[in-house]
């Protein structure tokens, strides 16, 4: 797998290949993975790409023995049908966004559910204050999820869309609400894309100043930047911030092992990050 020499052997018919399938697809993975791979001297290679026919491209992952396959909207629950195992972190949120390719043998997971669980108990968060969530996509079923599975009972879901705020919240035994309105709580999160570069509301908050002074933890999922609007204001006011940048630096660890066997170490997951973002 390795030459020896600190980086990857030549590209050969042997070379592994690993993938990414999303709607918008962006660079981060593509830098993360390749970076490691030359560092660690793996003989894999990773590329990004978008399809309009996503039971195709899962087959082309198993008739093309593709390695791994990360998954970004809008394909996290279509994939669900097509795979021929699914792990409890996926199951347990009906979204995927890693799959395995074992001689053709399929096994989802969700490693944005591992890494959420993770960084709960790397920041220490208390489960019994309560957590305001705000999304109700894929993504923010795997953080509920994974706040719910740690054993936080108290928790509300704000979302825009009733039908799914309102399903994901009854699912877990939350509160949902449409807006966020008057409320405070200890823990707040964004699971929007509000804040994130390049998109239409890049340069706003997702959450008012009343409601970011109050919380102890501001937690934003949004990577890119690291350093949000939300991110900015919550450390104008001294909270403890969780940044998207730690998200997915932990779930593109988990994600490197399953599909290569090898743990990057904590100092190379945070360069990889560093570049991956540059």
């Amino acid at each position: 797998m390795t030459d020896g020499g600190g980086r990857r052997p030549p590209l050969s018919k042997d070379t592994r290949l690993c993938i990414s399938l999303s709607g918008r697809p962006s660079n981060i993975g593509t830098r993360f993975h390749n970076h490691l791979y030359d560092v660690l001297g793996l003989d894999f290679i990773y590329k990004a790409f978008t399809t309009t026919d996503i039971a195709a491209a899962i087959g082309g992952v198993r008739a093309l023995d593709i390695r791994g396959c990360s998954v970004s909207m809008p394909f996290k629950e279509d994939v669900l049908a097509l795979v021929d195992e699914i792990e409890p972190s996926a199951r347990a949120i009906e979204s995927v966004n890693t799959i395995v390719n074992d001689l053709g043998h399929l096994t989802a997971s969700n490693t944005d559910y591992l890494a959420v669980q993770h960084l709960i108990r790397q920041h220490g968060l208390d489960a019994d204050d309560a957590v305001l969530i705000r999304g109700s996509g894929g993504m923010a079923k795997a953080v509920a999820s994974a706040f719910a599975g740690a054993g936080f009972t108290t928790g509300f879901i704000v979302a825009r869309n009733a039908e799914t705020g309102a399903a994901l919240a009854d699912r877990l035994g939350y509160e949902y609400r449409p807006e966020v309105g008057s409320l405070t709580v200890p823990i707040i999160v964004n699971v929007t894309p509000i804040g994130m570069s390049g998109g239409p509301d890049e340069d706003d908050v997702a959450f008012g100043e009343a409601t970011i002074a109050a919380a102890a933890t501001v937690f934003d999922v949004v990577a890119l930047p690291s350093e949000t609007p939300l991110i900015k204001a919550a450390r104008a006011v001294g909270a403890h911030v969780i940044t998207g940048a730690e998200v997915i630096a932990l779930q593109a660890a988990e994600q490197f092992e399953r599909y290569t066997g090898v743990r990057p170490s904590p100092e190379l997951v945070a360069e990889a990050s560093r570049i991956s973002r540059a």
